[in-house]
């Protein structure tokens, strides 16, 4: 299956950032998919990821192929960078340590201004997102609570990052600026910390049943991590790895959650060491939001913790009954 992909680009002049700084040309790659005099859906990638994750076949041909749950034939999907990720402005562009200290609330800002002032998109069927990109989805509901008819969070907690989950954030972060190799982002090769933070962050969104299935012997776990640990390396810069991990310390739905209007979905699994289910956050929470659910998949042989989001295989159905029940016109 060839979906058409349409690649763009918004460029936005004194970007002003909650930290005060300003950037005087802030660009936004984003990719769509389908027409736009169609309903829209937006769809947000998690931490160090990109729009370029949704167009994968594991995920693109159940999602927006013929027939599927959110047809490109049938839908305008959008599927921007956020700021400091994929083809859109960030530190490693150049500025490297002097970029501005971006934070969730710059990222959605961003996002917002992309759909509805370049893109013309008043409002959308459905917004969506992967980890971080379903934290931002609590941000949208939230803070544009008639925008949009259904919201799907999907792998993540709206509510302050802390305990566990900011601890090795902190570690990450660390990692990186206490390395004498950053050299406050002026490096001139990558630093060392940055291989102890990415250890950190396989840590943190592993599971213990899908790394057993992924590497059942001794030299098969170390082949494992070290393909893996080579692989994120070649593809991930110091400093723009250390500006995402660190953007989300402004994150707090939590004392708006009575704003979002819209059905909303939320979809976690029990394997995600991110968002561990024992916390009892949703369940805690959830009762705040008018029309909000949520479902917790159970560990099967199909779950791969916190990856489960990006495996419409596991929870497509749950979305397919929303869609039918809550968004039906």
């Amino acid at each position: 299956m060839a979906l058409e992909v349409a690649a763009g680009e918004f460029v936005v002049g004194d970007f002003p950032f909650a930290s005060g700084e300003t950037l005087p040309e802030l660009r936004l790659a984003y990719q769509t998919l389908g027409s736009p005099d169609k309903p829209g859906v937006l769809a947000m990638h998690g931490t160090g990821g990109s729009g370029n994750q949704f167009l994968q076949p594991h995920f693109a041909e159940p999602m927006f192929g013929p027939g599927g749950l959110l047809d490109a034939a049938e839908h305008y999907v959008i599927l921007p960078d956020a700021i400091g990720h994929g083809r859109s402005s960030k530190p490693s562009d150049g500025l490297r340590g002097r970029f501005p200290s971006y934070c969730y609330d710059d990222l959605v800002r961003a996002q917002h201004r992309l759909v509805t002032e370049h893109l013309g998109v008043r409002h959308l069927r459905l917004v969506m997102g992967t980890s971080m990109g379903g934290m931002h989805t609590w941000l949208w509901g939230s803070r544009w609570p008639g925008l949009m008819d259904g919201l799907v969070p999907l792998a993540s907690l709206p509510t302050q990052i802390a305990g566990r989950n900011r601890m090795i954030r902190k570690m990450m972060i660390d990692a990186i600026r206490l390395d004498p190799d950053w050299r406050n982002g002026e490096y001139a090769a990558q630093p060392r910390g940055l291989r102890a933070a990415l250890y950190l962050l396989f840590m943190m969104s592993s599971s213990p049943l899908a790394q057993q299935r992924a590497a059942p012997t001794r030299d098969e776990a170390d082949r494992f991590v070290v393909e893996w640990l080579d692989h994120r390396l070649a593809r991930t810069d110091a400093n723009d790895f250390l500006y995402q991990v660190a953007s989300s310390r402004d994150y707090d739905p939590s004392p708006d959650l009575e704003r979002i209007e819209a059905p909303l979905l939320a979809i976690n699994s029990a394997d995600d060491e991110v968002n561990p289910p024992e916390l009892g956050i949703l369940e805690r929470l959830m009762p705040r939001v008018k029309r909000g659910r949520y479902v917790l998949l159970p560990i099967t042989e199909a779950t791969r913790g916190h990856g489960t989001h990006t495996l419409p295989a596991v929870w497509g159905d749950h979305l397919k009954a929303f869609l039918a029940r809550d968004l039906a016109r």
